[in-house]
């Protein structure tokens, strides 16, 4: 009962410690260009923004591209087609400039700090290769991100990606707000199991209310994983996907963001093996400023 209270307590007191904060940060946000501000403007609104990374227009766009395309063909070689549930392979690129500069754009980080409302925390960067399978397991559930209050990550398909591919699928975020029922229930199917199948989730709220993205290679998807409910759909063919992490300085839960520069992936192999290299540290990271 006591710990119970404390822990309400202590809730209680962060809470107001982190409105405090976002109103003494307001007057330190970064200016928007005019077509920044629609994007923020639709981050508030529905938590997602998707555009191309030729809209977007970053200097730093074809390196990037081009690195990824070289370190694709090393991934995904084992045989997978014979594994009831095939895990993705994630490969840690955030020390690679080529990735790490295209996620500091300074536009970006305008944008995000923005949506946020504080400093922000820029953890890093994953290529991924997902890979065909039947049944759903880890992200494939539906699931909301937990490591801050406001989590963006930013999706960038190196591949079309079609319905056989498996796209990026959420809930509208009005339907699974603080104010509908659905929220509360979801939330105790996600405490209790650590993801919802389609056929529950179903359920609750109808298929035809979830919104897949599929896109054109180069569809850059903005997202706040931790607002909408989300999971990658099953696939019968592979998806190509870069992803880009950011959270407020510091996150609720620092420990949930290590995996985009520790050990928790490989790197590329040709970066293993660099003398220059001191794996388990970074350059930089952790702020937009």
């Amino acid at each position: 009962m006591i710990n119970n209270i404390q822990e309400k307590v202590s809730s209680l007191n962060y809470e107001l410690d982190y409105r405090v904060k976002l109103r003494q940060h307001v007057k330190k946000l970064p200016p928007l260009e005019e077509r920044d501000r629609r994007i923020l403007k639709s981050l508030k609104n529905e938590g997602i923004y998707i555009t191309t990374i030729t809209e977007l227009g970053f200097t730093s766009t074809s390196q990037m591209l081009d690195a990824a395309r070289s370190l694709l063909p090393s991934m995904g070689t084992a045989n997978y087609n014979d594994l009831v549930e095939n895990p993705p392979e994630i490969c840690i690129v955030t020390d690679l400039p080529e990735f790490y500069n295209w996620g500091k754009e300074q536009r970006l980080l305008n944008i995000i700090e923005n949506y946020i409302g504080l400093p922000i925390a820029y953890h890093g960067v994953h290529l991924r290769k997902d890979f065909a399978n039947k049944n759903q397991f880890a992200t494939l559930l539906w699931h909301r991100d937990i490591e801050d209050r406001r989590v963006l990550k930013i999706m960038i398909y190196l591949n079309d990606v079609e319905e056989k591919h498996g796209p990026f699928e959420y809930v509208p975020s009005h339907l699974t707000s603080k104010y509908q029922l659905n929220y509360y229930r979801i939330k105790y199917k996600i405490k209790n199991s650590g993801g919802i199948n389609d056929e529950t989730l179903n359920q609750i709220i109808p298929k035809s209310a979830w919104k897949p993205c599929p896109g054109k290679a180069g569809t850059v998807i903005i997202a706040d994983t931790r607002r909408l409910l989300h999971h990658g759909t099953l696939r019968t063919q592979e998806r190509s996907v870069l992803f880009f992490a950011y959270t407020a300085n510091p996150p609720k839960q620092p420990q949930l963001c290590t995996h985009f520069w520790d050990n928790s992936y490989p790197r590329p192999e040709f970066y293993l093996k660099s003398d220059e290299v001191k794996l388990g540290t970074l350059p930089t990271l952790g702020t937009s400023k």
